[in-house]
């Protein structure tokens, strides 16, 4: 796409600021208080389990959904009270939602014809707007002949030629089968990086999560338990749930020690938070299964449980001599020596562990 062409549909982004929010259904708590900032030009990706309200809190920035309490603002303004028609925000949902009947790019013009934009203007933005997903030359294609994948970037050109304040995308790629949902999704980041739109995703999915975000937000209950680069959040956790529920971890019996570490199995590692217990308290460790060293030690009373080939690594489950199992991840290359029944000894790299009371 031309430079000019990028120009034309690029954004300067806003901030995002949701604050206090809270949103109950019945006798369920969807957001209770949440406060979430996006900055200028931002892509944060809420992620979390069913029923945990980052789809409500999309909804309310949208203006889908009231809150009962507090406040929307959207480059300064307060759009509290604003209907969702006047908010100049382009969703993409799970659900492609064309128009059967337009083509691609009258399905793309749609929303300039809501807003009163004239023909040529109309013809022009729309033809950007697929340009910069990759469409032209499906352009006059009806929905029914086209992939999923492009009928979702088809959705995609739909709200960016609208060149919006903000950008939200409800699970826009949970449709998909799995090749192309790794494609789009980093189509997805590039053109965001490219226009410049800040941008709020919704995600189940951790990977996609961790993938396309600047910063990611795991909510649980209502409200966000952590908000860190996705290295942080996976890295150093803030707490059990974020442990547990992005990525694999294990679980294992430790003891705070001295200088914010945990030993652990006769090993001391460094607490993800320093302050998390007081010396001597018994605690759950999360330790990541490539944080689990393997090699194998005939003399040792740990054993090679099994192992499952992922392609250039492998997962090697490990019984300890405690009772506990264990995950490590291996290469591949690795597994031949890791037969079950194989005594080995295991070791930790000293990377940051998040705990939870034993």
């Amino acid at each position: 796409m031309t430079a000019e062409a990028v120009a034309d549909l690029r954004r300067d982004g806003v901030e995002v600021a949701l604050a206090g929010l809270r949103r109950t259904f019945g006798t369920v708590h969807a957001l209770d208080g949440l406060d979430l900032t996006l900055a200028p030009g931002e892509l944060v990706a809420l992620l979390g389990p069913s029923g945990c309200g980052k789809t409500t809190a999309l909804r309310v920035l949208a203006g889908l959904e009231d809150a009962d309490a507090g406040t929307v603002t959207v480059g300064g303004k307060d759009l509290t009270r604003v209907p969702a028609n006047k908010r100049n925000m382009g969703m993409v949902f799970q659900a492609y939602s064309l128009f059967p009947h337009l083509t691609a790019v009258e399905n793309v013009a749609f929303g300039l014809r809501l807003r009163k934009a004239g023909a040529a203007e109309r013809r022009t933005r729309a033809a950007e707007a697929l340009e910069l997903v990759g469409l032209s030359a499906q352009a006059d294609r009806y929905p029914h002949e086209m992939s999923g994948g492009q009928q979702q970037r088809v959705a995609l050109a739909r709200a960016l030629a609208i060149r919006p304040a903000v950008l939200l995308l409800d699970e826009p790629l949970s449709a998909l089968d799995a090749k192309v949902r790794v494609q789009l999704r980093d189509e997805i980041r590039r053109i965001q990086l490219e226009v410049g739109t800040t941008t709020l995703f919704v995600t189940h999915d951790q990977e996609e999560a961790l993938a396309v975000a600047d910063r990611v937000g795991v909510m649980r209950a209502g409200n966000l338990e952590q908000i860190a680069s996705p290295e942080e959040v996976y890295a150093r956790p803030a707490t059990a749930f974020v442990a547990e529920f992005v990525g694999l971890s294990n679980r294992l019996p430790g003891v705070v020690a001295a200088g914010g570490t945990v030993e652990v199995l006769g090993q001391v590692l460094p607490l993800a938070d320093a302050d998390a217990a007081a010396r001597g308290t018994a605690v759950t460790t999360y330790v990541r299964p490539e944080a689990v060293e393997v090699a194998v030690d005939s003399a040792s009373p740990a054993r090679v449980v099994a192992a499952a080939f992922l392609g250039s690594s492998s997962r090697v489950t490990v019984a300890l001599p405690g009772g506990e199992t264990i995950l490590a991840q291996v290469p591949s290359a690795a597994v031949s020596e890791l037969a079950p029944g194989t005594g080995v000894r295991v070791e930790f790299a000293r990377t940051p562990v998040a705990v939870s009371p034993a």
